[in-house]
C-alpha cells in the first residue's frame, strides 16, 4: 500500500504533466477513489498550490510555475539558514 507522501507526489507529478484527466481518471492512476482525490486536491491547495481544472483540457494543472520540496534539513544546516536570514533582515 502506497503511503499518502507518495500519493500527494504522483498528484504532483501528474499536475504538472497537466495528465490528470478528469476527477475519476486522476484518482484511478493514482489508485484512489475520487472522493479521496479530493481531499488530496485540498491537502495540495493548503499547502498553497495554485491548482485549477481546464475544462477544455480535461485536466487540473498549476495556475503558476512551482515545485513541492520535502526533504530532511539536518539542525545544522537549519541554523545556518536562519542565521543567513536573520542577517539579510
Amino acid at each position: 500500500m502506497k503511503s499518502l507522501l507518495h500519493r500527494l507526489i504522483r498528484l504532483d507529478y501528474l499536475i504538472h504533466l497537466k495528465a490528470t484527466g478528469k476527477p475519476s481518471d486522476c484518482a484511478n492512476k493514482i489508485g484512489i477513489s475520487e472522493r479521496s482525490l479530493y481531499d488530496y486536491l485540498k491537502i495540495l491547495k493548503e499547502m498553497g498550490a495554485p491548482i485549477k481544472f481546464s475544462r477544455n483540457r480535461g485536466t487540473y494543472y498549476y495556475n503558476e510555475e512551482g515545485r513541492f520540496r520535502i526533504s530532511f534539513i539536518s539542525q545544522g544546516v537549519e541554523e545556518h539558514l536562519g542565521e543567513m536570514v536573520s542577517m539579510a533582515n
